[in-house]
């Protein structure tokens, strides 16, 4: 952003070509901190560059069904389409201030003239009519400033929009990706639950025989329940994902799409997670390019606001016409060709006002990109630790099911050959109980950290269906 500006040195009216306030130029970003790979580089991610439609990586029809679906009737993006068809309309308003602004008006009245002023106080008709036509040199480049600043604003408006569809793709996939998980956790609960079922079924057999007692029995009871009550919290958790998908595709909550009812199992990416580097990042974050074009605009407001300290000169002409039936004479015709100036000189106070206002927005904004650009950079690195992490437990977990699983099987044919106690049984049944619930909430954690990479990486705005996004509400 250059600060200096020759038109403001000069007189105006002598540099036709000229444009008030400075001229905007790009923020330069950290060199250090946009180039290269990020800091985080866990597996399963590789530094080619990031896709656009990310959620095809987990080549998943019924995800790729939708997120089209919510692209096309989310209520947030149409209201983003809203507000960018409103400021494209402010920018066409602007564009047309160029042109040659008109008005024609004219009427017919009919009364008494009072005696002695022609007339003889008889009823009379009379007609008039006029014609103004003004266009408005832009010596001062104020026009053109206000064409900048609205096309700076309606660029900043279609990066909101897509800033919304990031998130939209991306809370679709998670929600639909926590239901199929949590699915996932209610058959593992099920299975814990059946095979507490089995410890009661065999404690009860061997108290018949003698070889258990009855405290064992109710030990083995009180597994069985604590197997069941983590069946309907996730019931429950699956049911409240499941109607927050239907509202992000601008359903009701009873009409889930049954592609999401019928998943029972978390989707997953099929090949490693291209991420790029942040250079390619801040390019493609809508909040970066969102931040940018409302500091182009705000820039260009300071020239809207210096013109003010120039003449307005408007090229133009008028006409007007009278006629009255009684009086003699009476029809007129009267005209006026030439430049029209007007000038708040030497009262200038309201104007500089308005340019100290308008610089301090500025400078503002300024500040809000730089902390945007940082915030995207530590947004996608704490993306890639917090995936790499929820990673390496979900490994860690998933071995540890495997050996407690191996582990029951071996105690439960020691306890029915007699060789270990129930209460060794009894242990390695829940420890593989433990497991394997901890191992379902590690993959919906790791299937929601794989999210958020995705749209801390900003893709899939490109994808939006502009008719369908930006679609009328119904008549009334």
């Amino acid at each position: 952003m250059r600060k200096a500006n020759p038109c403001a040195a000069t007189l105006p009216l002598l540099l036709a070509a000229c444009a008030v306030g400075p001229d905007y130029r790009p923020p330069a970003i950290p060199t250090a901190s946009a180039g290269g790979n990020f800091v985080s580089a866990p597996s399963g991610t590789d530094s080619h560059p990031a896709q656009d439609r990310w959620w095809r990586l987990y080549d998943d029809p019924a995800l790729d069904r939708l997120v089209g679906q919510a692209f096309a009737a989310n209520t947030d993006l149409r209201v983003a389409a809203a507000n960018l068809a409103r400021a494209q309309a402010v920018l066409r308003e602007a564009a047309a201030g160029r042109l040659p602004s008109t008005s024609l008006g004219g009427g017919i009245s009919h009364g008494n003239v009072v005696p002695g002023q022609g007339g003889g106080g008889d009823a009379q008709w009379s007609y008039n009519a006029t014609l103004n036509v003004a266009w408005e040199v832009d010596l001062s480049g104020r026009l053109r400033r206000s064409i900048e600043a609205a096309r700076g604003d309606a660029q900043a408006s279609e990066a909101a929009r897509d800033r919304v569809a990031v998130t939209i793709a991306a809370e679709t996939t998670r929600a639909y990706a926590d239901a199929c998980a949590l699915a996932q956790a209610e058959a593992v609960a099920r299975r814990s639950i059946g095979i507490a079922q089995q410890g009661l079924d065999l404690t009860q057999t061997r108290k018949g025989a003698g070889a258990a007692t009855q405290f064992d029995v109710e030990r083995s009871a009180t597994a069985l329940a604590e197997a069941r009550a983590t069946l309907p919290a996730l019931t429950g958790r699956r049911q409240i994902r499941l109607f927050e998908l239907a509202a992000l595709l601008g359903l009701p909550p009873a009409q889930v799409p049954e592609d999401a009812r019928r998943c029972v199992a978390p989707p997953a990416p099929v090949a490693a997670i291209p991420v790029g580097d942040g250079a390619a990042l801040l390019a493609r974050r809508p909040d970066v390019r969102e931040a940018e074009r409302q500091l182009a605009a705000d820039t260009a407001r300071i020239g809207v606001a210096s013109a003010d300290l120039y003449p307005r000169i408007s090229l133009g002409g008028s006409g007007g016409f009278f006629r009255n039936d009684q009086v003699k004479g009476s029809d007129s015709f009267s005209f006026f060709i030439g430049p029209l100036l007007s000038w708040s000189f030497p009262n200038m106070a309201v104007a500089r006002a308005r340019i100290a206002q308008a610089e301090a927005q500025t400078h503002s904004s300024l500040a809000r990109f730089d902390g945007v650009v940082l915030t995207a950079l530590k947004e996608v690195d704490q993306a890639l630790a917090a995936y790499a992490a929820a990673g390496q437990r979900s490994e860690a977990l998933g071995e540890a099911v495997r050996r407690a699983d191996s582990a029951y099987q071996l105690a439960d044919r020691r306890y029915r050959a007699g060789a270990i106690s129930f209460l060794e049984l009894l242990d390695s049944q829940r420890q593989l109980v433990s497991n394997e619930s901890a191992r379902s909430e590690a993959i919906q954690t790791l299937g929601s950290a794989r999210v958020d990479l995705f749209k801390a990486l900003g893709g899939g705005w490109q994808s939006v269906p502009m008719d369908a996004a930006s679609r009328s509400a119904p008549a009334q």
